[in-house]
């Protein structure tokens, strides 16, 4: 399997339609994978259940995530991205309508890397996800964690 650069939890399919069709427009979802729910994106992000197959080492270089989804919500969702060390230096980006000052804190409390709140207007929203792709996918460096522990050491 290729390397994964985006992960979209997103269960709007509108929403994420919008979101796909704005990083395509830039260049930047050659390997995207869309998952509806929190218990999908944590078999795939984890490797289990029908993803158990899955290579552990092959992680998101982003995962941009929604808060209120089926299943498992998208804070449980951070929460366990967050705490475990073979995850936790993945960039989350929460994506949400929610403008709720809890869902924001507690997001920033659990090591969110950023939290926007999805702009209405369809060319605004498209503006903010092709900066958030350019910013996380191409601008900023990052290290995935298994190469900063062996490089540490």
């Amino acid at each position: 399997m290729e390397k994964i650069e985006i992960l979209l939890i997103e269960d709007n399919l509108n929403d994420a339609e919008m979101t796909i069709r704005a990083l395509k427009k830039n260049n930047l979802a050659n390997n995207i994978i869309h998952l509806k729910d929190g218990v999908s994106a944590l078999d795939f992000i984890f490797c289990t259940g029908e993803y158990s197959r899955k290579d552990p080492k092959n992680k998101p270089k982003l995962i941009l995530l929604d808060l209120k989804m089926p299943k498992v919500n998208g804070i449980e969702v951070l929460r366990k991205i967050k705490a475990d060390e073979s995850t936790n230096t993945i960039p989350v980006v929460v994506l949400t309508s929610s403008k709720e000052d809890p869902d924001i804190r507690i997001c920033y409390d659990l090591g969110v890397n950023s939290y926007i709140v999805k702009p209405v207007e369809f060319e605004k929203f498209t503006t903010a996800i092709c900066e958030i792709g350019l910013y996380w996918l191409i601008l900023n460096e990052y290290i995935p964690k298994a190469q900063v522990t062996k490089n540490s050491a």
